[in-house]
C-alpha cells in the first residue's frame, strides 16, 4: 500500500478528511520549500502537493503562474524539486508528497537522464528514490498512461488525475482504470484561483464520480477560507488549497513564510475537524 493510500485509510478510521495544500517549489524564496513543507505538516497538512515550475502552465491562474515564473527565475527545475523532497524526507518519512506539473519537464528530464540510468524512466526512479509518493501531470490523458501508471506503482507511487465539471462518464471510467491514491476534482470551469466555488454543485457531482471511481476524491480550485473548506470536507475525502496560500506568502519576508503558512492551515484544519 502506498503512503497516500495509508494516509487516507488512517484518516478514514479517525473520521477525518485530508487537508492537501499546494505550493510552488522554490517560491517565494529558492531555498524555503523544505522548511515550508514541514511547517504545513505542523499546521495540519496530510498530503503536500508540490508544484513543479513550468513556463506554459495551461491549468494555472495568474497567482500560480506568477509564482512559477519567480521560481523559474531562481533556476528551479525538476532536479531542484527532487532535491527539496529529499531534504524534506530527512526528517519526515510519513507525509505523502505529490508532484504536480506538466509533461514537458518530466519528458525533458527523461531525455537528459534516462540513458545513464539504464532501463526504465529516470524520472520515475529518481522521484521514488527522493521520496515522492504521487504524480499529477495535468496534460497526460489517462488513455495514454497505462504503462506509466504501472511503472509508478512498481516504484510505490500513485498516478493522480484531474476531473472537471465537464468530465463525461466515459472519461471517469478511463481515469478509474489507471488512477490510484486519489483523484482531484476541479470544482470550477477555468484555471486555478478563478471564480466563486458552488459547494452545492460539488456536492451534487461527487456521487456521480463515485459511481465510477473507488479512490478518494479531493476537491480543489477556488477554496479560499475555513468556512468553504469545512463545507467541502463534509462531502469530499480531501480539500486542496493552493492559490490562497501562494497569495498569503507573496509579500512575506523570508523568516515569516513558514509561520504564515502554518497559521493559515491550522485555521483550516480546525474548521475541517470541527465538522
Amino acid at each position: 500500500m502506498s503512503r497516500i493510500a495509508t494516509t487516507f485509510e488512517q484518516l478514514k478510521v479517525q473520521g477525518r478528511k485530508a487537508l492537501i495544500p499546494f505550493v510552488t517549489a522554490g517560491y517565494p524564496f529558492a531555498d524555503v520549500t523544505p522548511e515550508l513543507m514541514h511547517a504545513m505538516v505542523a499546521g495540519g497538512a496530510d498530503v503536500i502537493e508540490l508544484g513543479v515550475p513550468f513556463s506554459d502552465p495551461s491549468a494555472d491562474g495568474p497567482v500560480i503562474q506568477k509564482a512559477g515564473d519567480k521560481a523559474l527565475a531562481f533556476g528551479i527545475g525538476l532536479v531542484q524539486v527532487l532535491s527539496m523532497v529529499r531534504d524534506f524526507r530527512k526528517t519526515n518519512s510519513t507525509t505523502p508528497v505529490v508532484l504536480m506539473g506538466y509533461a514537458n519537464p518530466v519528458e525533458r528530464y527523461d531525455q537528459k537522464h534516462t540513458a545513464s540510468s539504464g532501463k526504465g524512466s529516470a524520472f520515475v526512479q529518481d522521484a521514488a528514490a527522493a521520496g515522492v509518493d504521487g504524480i499529477l501531470i495535468v496534460d497526460y490523458p489517462p488513455e495514454e498512461c497505462e504503462a506509466f501508471a504501472l511503472e509508478l506503482r512498481a516504484h510505490g507511487m500513485d498516478l493522480i488525475f484531474l476531473l472537471a465539471p465537464t468530465s463525461t462518464d466515459e472519461r471517469m471510467q478511463q481515469v478509474a482504470r489507471v488512477a490510484s491514491g486519489y483523484v482531484y476534482y476541479v470544482s470550477l470551469k477555468g484555471v486555478t484561483g478563478s471564480g466563486a466555488l458552488d459547494v452545492g454543485a460539488v456536492e451534487a457531482m461527487l456521487p456521480r464520480i463515485r459511481q465510477h471511481i473507488s479512490t478518494p476524491v479531493g476537491v480543489g480550485f477556488g477554496i479560499r477560507d475555513a468556512a468553504t473548506a469545512k463545507a467541502l470536507s463534509r462531502v469530499a475525502d480531501a480539500v486542496v488549497i493552493g492559490s490562497k496560500i501562494i497569495q498569503l506568502l507573496e509579500d512575506q519576508p523570508r523568516d515569516q513564510v513558514a509561520v504564515t503558512a502554518q497559521k493559515f492551515l491550522s485555521e483550516i484544519r480546525r474548521a475541517m475537524d470541527a465538522g
